[in-house]
């Protein structure tokens, strides 16, 4: 029996490999050899890795020597804040303060908070307005108030959530005036925006494969070959001595195949998206009265990202609208963390004003390369039903409390 066919709109989660990409590993995944390794093989996975690197670099306006692959964005995240963080504060045991803002992904902000309980970093969240940009003025402010004490800053490229483009140009120029290092976390901004890595002026970006397609498992951060910081995992020494392991072979060469596809097609990309999306929120805004479009209105690259649509449903729990759209084979996301089982409200939201319960009623419908407007039309055919048996749903449960 056929499964159902599914229509995915949750391409900020993941997005599915490009065909060229599983051909790429596809092809490496035959071959043995560590790139470790001095013999034929070994000699013939570095070469994939090299050329890996230095196509990677070349599309992400990078030197190849600033690439250091590892296992996604997470480690990434997790090497940047830790490593800049330990290496600034061993130079200086002053350098404690660390800057980011409310809205970054987890994978930034928790490796912040367990360095503020852990290690002695003291974690100053910058704020954010009602569409999920940093106020760049409370930045100011934080970073003048002792920027002798500050080790990094951390800012996103754009959110994962709601799609808000950061003011990454004016983080990096506030933060140079005072030598302080800056990150962003760029996984959701490659492919889709233009980015250049040298132009933007950071000293060290996250990129991972999946959200783009490639394999899940492997990404990278860019960092600049000057900044000190210090390893988190230790061994055979390999990328610079900042990330030991034997190097994914397979997963870098369909790595560097993706990030090739996705900028080298981005503008037209971008421009395919934004259409799709206007097609979406126009129509959900004609089905649901009272629909919120969360984060910034404006259409274009230099306000949001072109395949982010972000809704807050009142009256509705966005964990019900989810299921009933999964029910009818529509995948989406709620944004939102759980815990123990526990709807959580985002975290993204709150910090743009919204209360407890908008927060709780949102969905994010997130576009990619095999998207189309038969998808974007199959959502809208269910989604009147599924709103009416949600809010009943939720009506239901106010009652019984």
């Amino acid at each position: 029996m056929t499964p159902a066919p599914r229509v995915y709109l949750d391409h900020a989660a993941t997005t599915p490999m490009v065909p060229a990409a599983i051909a790429a590993m596809s092809e490496h995944l035959a071959y043995g050899g560590n790139a470790s390794s001095l013999h034929a093989s070994g000699r013939q996975a570095r070469r994939t890795v090299e050329e890996s690197r230095e196509l990677i670099a070349e599309r992400l306006g990078a030197r190849p020597g600033e690439v250091v692959f590892v296992s996604g964005g997470t480690e990434a995240d997790n090497l940047a804040t830790k490593g800049l963080f330990y290496a600034r504060r061993d130079a200086d045991p002053g350098r404690l303060r660390v800057l980011s803002s409310t809205v970054e992904h987890h994978a930034v902000l928790d490796p912040l908070l367990w360095l503020d309980k852990h290690a002695g970093a003291e974690l100053d969240l910058v704020g954010v307005d009602a569409s999920g940009r940093l106020v760049t003025d409370e930045l100011r402010a934080a970073i003048e108030r002792d920027p002798s004490n500050i080790a990094l800053i951390s800012c996103m490229w754009a959110n994962n959530e709601v799609g808000t483009v950061q003011p990454v140009e004016e983080v990096v120029r506030l933060a140079r005036a005072h030598a302080i290092p800056v990150h962003s976390d760029a996984v959701q901004a490659v492919g889709r925006l233009p980015v250049d890595f040298a132009a933007s002026g950071l000293d060290a970006m996250t990129v991972t494969a999946h959200k783009l397609g490639g394999p899940v498992g492997v990404g990278a951060l860019v960092m600049r070959r000057d900044l000190e910081a210090t390893p988190l995992l230790h061994g055979g020494g390999q990328e610079r001595d900042l990330r030991s392991g034997t190097l994914n072979t397979p997963g870098i060469a369909a790595f560097a195949t993706a990030v090739d596809l996705a900028v080298s097609g981005q503008v037209e990309e971008a421009e395919r998206l934004e259409l799709l999306r206007a097609r979406l929120v126009d129509g959900v805004r004609s089905l649901v009265s009272d629909v919120l479009v969360n984060g910034d209105p404006a259409a274009g690259p230099a306000h949001r990202l072109p395949g982010v649509a972000h809704f807050t449903f009142p009256g509705c729990e966005g964990d019900s609208l989810l299921m009933l759209l999964d029910a009818h084979g529509i995948e989406c996301s709620t944004g939102s963390a759980c815990s123990a089982g526990v709807p959580q409200a985002s975290h993204v939201l709150l910090a743009m004003g919204h209360d407890d319960m908008a927060a709780r009623g949102s969905l994010r419908f997130s576009l990619g390369h095999d998207s189309t407007a038969a998808d974007v039309d199959a959502l809208l055919a269910v989604l009147p039903a599924v709103h009416e048996r949600a809010q009943a749903a939720n009506m239901a449960g106010t009652r019984g409390h």
